[in-house]
């Protein structure tokens, strides 16, 4: 995205002190860190400007302490993980402003790194607070965004620091736009999206905004319930938003109106327990008892989305189309998955994929991999496909 200012576009770094805001907000089980994706992330960023002579100090926030000092939820644990993945020692500050952390940035070498305490345990930080984000811009000469995941929160770290430092896109985030702007924002036609997921009400936004952008819609899911009642179709006990007709209908009229065409399951898989591994069967529509509920789509369903990829240059995927935690109601979402994975090994697809539930399913189709961009940002890639501006995104542009 070339309207974006990248780190690149910052000139000579020698000297200078980087403020980098990161996501560390990490899984920890007791004081072990299970899951360190999200360091790792954040290396070639770090790597890129130390490289360049510049110190680095990182802002984060960490879990929700609600602008109180919170000893469980300090980041000092973290300093030694990410010196582990980062190679090179990291220091860490009691704060994230304050002339003590200024202090502790001016005893870095050059090329140093150091982690800033949480950011959330300022009150100020969540409420975006002019005077918080100044204390932290006043910390070093450049702003680097690196935390697409936040990047819809109007923070202090996250929005407002950028009205007070030249501001630059990290690897990561530029990374995260770059696969964004593929999908949505420019991509090769025709564009195919799917939609899964247990709810129209959570998703109408996005539902609104994907028919004006995409070729083909395909939605599955215990939201396809909704779609199909709409239509006219029994669904038995099924999870269903009876109430959201009319916006299904409304959802409907903008597709036909944009030339988007919606793609419902054509058959159902149904069963009259919610549990794993229970009685179940492969029925047409119509065909679904009162007392049976919708738990996956079936197998033509799957070939239509598979022969629909055929067609397809783009792919956006958000959400599963069953429910995929249990056997053997994980088939379609794994079928289809696979199937996206094995067009994009081959160069034929661009898919690009992210939120809720998402990156969940992917791996547990063993798919993920094979995709061009999987997006681990939950609520910031649901927002940009909404079509919604994203404050820590438009201070960087241009």
């Amino acid at each position: 995205m070339s309207q974006i200012r990248r780190i690149e576009d910052a000139g000579d770094l020698t000297g200078k002190t980087a403020i980098v805001r990161v996501d560390f907000n990490v899984p920890i089980d007791g004081d072990r860190i299970t899951d360190i994706t999200r360091l790792k992330a954040a290396r070639p960023t770090v790597k890129a400007l130390t490289e360049a002579g510049a110190k680095v100090a990182l802002l984060a926030h960490f879990g929700r302490p609600k602008g109180q000092r919170v000893d469980g939820m300090s980041l000092a644990p973290i300093a030694p993980a990410f010196q582990a993945v980062l190679g090179a020692p990291v220091a860490f500050a009691e704060d994230c402003v304050g002339e003590s952390v200024k202090a502790a940035i001016a005893d870095l070498p050059a090329g140093g790194v150091i982690l800033l305490e949480n950011t959330r345990f300022h009150p100020g930080e969540e409420k975006g607070d002019e005077a918080l984000a100044r204390g932290m811009a006043v910390l070093g000469d450049i702003y680097v965004n690196d935390a697409f995941s936040a990047a819809h929160r109007k923070h202090a770290s996250t929005a407002l620091i950028a009205r007070h430092l030249p501001s630059f896109a990290g690897r990561s985030m530029e990374k995260e736009l770059d696969a964004l702007e593929a999908a949505l924002g420019a991509p090769e036609r025709p564009v195919m999206a799917v939609v899964g997921g247990a709810k129209v009400s959570s998703k109408i936004d996005l539902l609104k905004n994907l028919v004006s952008k995409v070729d083909v819609l395909a939605i599955g899911g215990g939201m396809a319930n909704t779609f199909l009642a709409a239509r006219g179709h029994a669904v038995g006990k099924s999870l269903c938003e009876h109430d959201l007709t009319d916006t299904v209908k409304e959802i409907e009229a903008n597709a036909q109106a944009a030339r988007c065409e919606i793609l419902l399951p054509a058959d159902l898989v149904v069963t009259k327990e919610f549990a794993a591994n229970t009685p179940h069967r492969i029925c047409k529509l119509d065909s679904v008892a009162e007392d049976e509920m919708i738990l996956d789509a079936g197998p033509e369903t799957v070939a239509a989305l598979a022969a629909r990829m055929d067609t397809s240059k783009t792919l956006v995927w958000n959400g599963p189309l069953g429910a995929f935690e249990m056997a053997p109601f994980d088939t379609a979402t794994v079928q289809a998955a696979t199937a996206a994975a094995t067009r994009c090994r081959k160069g034929g697809l661009v898919a690009v994929a992210g939120g809720g539930d998402t990156v969940a399913a992917l791996n547990h189709a063993e798919a993920a991999r094979d995709f061009t961009f999987v997006s681990t940002a939950g609520g910031a890639f649901l927002e940009w496909m909404e079509g919604k501006p994203l404050p820590g995104v438009e201070a960087l542009k241009l």
